[in-house]
């Protein structure tokens, strides 16, 4: 369905970032930033372990010029800011760990929206690096303005974007970036409009590239065309004042259009982090895998099958699994975070996936290529006609003296609002993020000072958590 113009979704946008206060900001809404705030510095953190991220920051560091925000784990040495935004953005997603948008839509397949943080949030530390004197609630109310513009364009927009195989979080992201990023300098009127749409022609990102070095850069990219949007606003670049609308706007173009029902309801009507939620990642693997990864240890757990007793596995799920969770056998971590095989395996050799066992290290070890072979994976009719807007798989373990031991996937999963996790378990993701990066006395520092967020004066003290 292409746009109406009275709908005018780039005038609501542009109204909403206009008028968002934080003393407009629901109780409900700031306490949620919060931990997504805390979540993600834990990732950036974490994402100092990838060499991805090695990679980029020795580029920012080669390439240099105006000494503006900091590069992160290096914060004696400072960058412009947009190459600043692409190394954290890109740490941020880098073990594709960060929290993920929420849909109730049948239409819109589940874990087919964006991960909403790490753009936004990317793009308000290294703008509020850049401007100084920035205090906890300008910062948390910029990253919350990008986060609302992020996901209301992800779920307003039609799930072709993401079955034609762009990458929503590299793409839309891009939004949530240039909107926070604006927000930290100010802008209104047609310099905000015209942020908006450099960022609907900076958006990219495709499928392809999952499983690589390339998926997490998506991320790091949409922050630092964020900021590079704003700051060439500022400076009078003019783009498109209705970018996201009509013919040729960036929901017709990019998705085939958008829902009017749901353009109706406005942005922050709730706001999204409210309702429908966010989900914050127990496992750093796409959230499509995190129920039959659930489901792999439990029947592991409650029947104590032993590694050695397993003769064959087969998993039974839909296209929205399948096609997306694409590696037959992962040949190291990165793959491993889109292999059904490697996912399930890593359950029943340890009993558990997180930062540790994304190495290659362990995905390569002679244990992990045996044990991914024998587990295969099938479409199932059935669950493909249950439909797109729920997880569900179904898990057959065959042992060497013939048991067939048979789990299907919870609907619900650890981290989404169904089961969210507390702000205690939040708070302990962040030490499983940093464990061996940062001491314990440091990380409940780091923690205490980040639930207080909205409470600081100065948000300089996020150079101290970013630095190793």
């Amino acid at each position: 369905m292409s746009q109406n113009v009275g709908d005018r979704i780039t005038d609501q946008a542009v109204a909403f970032v206009e008028s968002l206060e934080y003393s407009s900001i629901p109780k409900e809404a700031v306490h949620l930033g919060v931990r997504c705030v805390l979540d993600t510095i834990g990732l950036y953190l974490a994402g100092t372990t990838e060499h991805s991220v090695e990679i980029l920051i020795e580029e920012a560091l080669a390439q240099g010029g105006r000494e503006e925000a900091d590069v992160l784990g290096e914060t004696s040495k400072r960058v412009p800011a947009a190459l600043a935004a692409r190394v954290l953005g890109t740490a941020g997603h880098a073990h594709d760990w960060d929290d993920t948008q929420v849909s109730h839509d049948p239409t819109h397949f589940y874990g087919l929206l964006t991960h909403p943080s790490v753009p936004p949030l990317t793009a308000a530390i290294v703008m509020a690096q850049r401007e100084g004197n920035v205090d906890g609630r300008a910062l948390l109310t910029a990253f919350l303005a990008g986060f609302e513009v992020e996901c209301k364009i992800s779920e307003w927009m039609k799930p072709d974007h993401y079955r034609r195989g762009h990458h929503t979080s590299g793409n839309v992201g891009t939004f949530g970036a240039a909107v926070a990023a604006a927000k930290i300098l100010g802008l209104r009127g047609r310099e905000l409009r015209n942020a908006i749409g450099m960022a609907a022609s900076f958006s990219a990102g495709i499928r392809c590239n999952f499983g690589t070095m390339t998926k997490p850069l998506h991320v790091g990219r949409a922050a630092e065309n964020g900021v590079t949007a704003a700051l060439l606003a500022q400076r009078g670049f003019e783009a498109d004042p209705t970018a996201l609308d009509g013919q040729w706007g960036y929901l017709q173009v990019m998705g085939n259009g958008y829902s009017p029902e749901k353009v109706a309801e406005g942005f922050a009507n709730p706001m999204t982090i409210i309702s429908p939620g966010v989900s914050i990642k127990p496992y750093p693997s796409g959230i499509l895998t995190h129920q039959s990864m659930d489901a792999m240890l439990k029947l592991v757990t409650e029947h104590d099958v032993k590694p050695e007793e397993v003769d064959r596995i087969t998993f039974f799920a839909g296209n929205n699994i399948l096609e997306p969770i694409r590696y037959d056998v992962a040949k190291d971590h990165l793959q491993a975070k889109f292999s059904m095989a490697g996912l399930l395996a890593m359950m029943v050799l340890y009993r558990q996936a997180g930062r540790q066992e994304f190495t290659d290290e362990y995905v390569g070890s002679d244990a992990m290529q045996d044990m991914q072979r024998r587990i295969t994976t099938q479409l199932d009719p059935e669950i493909e006609a249950m439909g797109f807007d729920r997880i569900r798989s179904r898990i057959e373990l065959v042992t060497k003296d013939g048991r067939t031991l048979v789990q299907w996937a919870d609907e619900r999963y650890r981290g989404g609002p169904a089961m969210p996790m507390t702000d205690d378990e939040v708070a302990d993701k962040f030490r499983a993020c940093t464990n061996g990066l940062i001491s314990a006395n440091r990380q409940n520092e780091i923690i205490e000072q980040i639930m207080r967020l909205p409470e600081l004066e100065s948000t300089a003290v996020i150079s101290d958590w970013l630095n190793l």
